[in-house]
């Protein structure tokens, strides 16, 4: 009977009109952005055959298309692919470990916080390029030396977004705790860790871009493979098909490692 109730079948429409609605936009804006890409690669291509645009400088999507089968087929590109992966991943699994650990201590600690703090905000503020070559000559030119790179690019601004954001938490929840007789590791295991996931993650998402930029730079100067490597390789002997595809594989990957982390909200 309550199924036959005029207010409940009101509700019920409008809920389904709503979803509706939800879905239609989420199509709208898939198809949106598919468009611009193809209306994007489209004009680059027609200016590159109508001789608008140089496609030897600025080279052109069926040119990157074919440098791409060409190394797919000779199994170059597989090789430059894996190493900046596995050195993105690494250095970003890194970041995420400290940088929670870190601000955790710093957390537990307001004197450690106040005495570190300065010292975090000036490690973050170096600029990471003219860190770079320092590694290169204490650590050699290795994959441990990129993905200490990687790892100086993200790992102390992620340390002071947390700290930052787990200093902020609900004084009220915390004396709930206390209140009930729980401990500090409570306060920590049952408030601030469950209640932080949302900022973690928004962290991580900040930090998986922030390594692979800091990979970039270091095989700039210290790789024989990678996409970073590609990029300068193919800049000093004006192979710039290559210089594009690196991009573009980059910005592919950037943004499925932030759509990885995305889908866990």
């Amino acid at each position: 009977m309550a199924d036959n109730n005029p207010q409940l079948q009101s509700v019920d429409r409008f809920q389904k009109a709503y979803i509706e609605q939800e879905k239609y936009h989420e199509r709208k804006v898939r198809t949106i952005r598919v468009m611009i890409l193809v209306l994007f690669l489209a004009l680059w291509e027609l200016c590159t055959r109508l001789d608008m645009v140089d496609d030897f400088i600025f080279s052109s999507p069926s040119r990157v298309f074919f440098c791409f089968r060409k190394m797919v087929l000779d199994g170059s590109i597989f090789s430059h692919i894996g190493i900046t992966l596995f050195e993105t991943i690494v250095s970003f699994l890194i970041v995420t470990i400290i940088g929670i650990s870190a601000a955790v201590l710093l957390w537990s600690s307001r004197s450690a916080s106040e005495i570190l703090e300065p010292y975090l905000v000036m490690l973050n503020s170096l600029p990471k390029s003219a860190l770079a070559p320092m590694l290169i000559v204490w650590m050699g030119s290795h994959v441990h030396t990129i993905i200490a790179a990687a790892v100086s690019v993200a790992v102390f601004g992620s340390i002071l977004t947390l700290q930052s954001g787990f200093s902020s938490m609900d004084p009220d929840q915390i004396r709930l705790i206390y209140t009930l007789g729980g401990t500090k590791k409570d306060v920590l295991t049952k408030v601030l860790l469950p209640g932080s996931v949302p900022l973690i993650l928004s962290n991580m998402k900040v930090n998986v871009g922030l390594c692979l930029v800091g990979v970039i730079i270091g095989e700039f100067l210290a790789a024989r493979r990678g996409l970073g490597y590609l990029i300068i390789y193919g800049s000093q002997v004006f192979q710039l098909d290559c210089v594009v595809l690196s991009i573009v594989l980059l910005c592919l990957f950037s943004s499925l490692f932030y759509r990885m982390i995305a889908g866990r909200e």
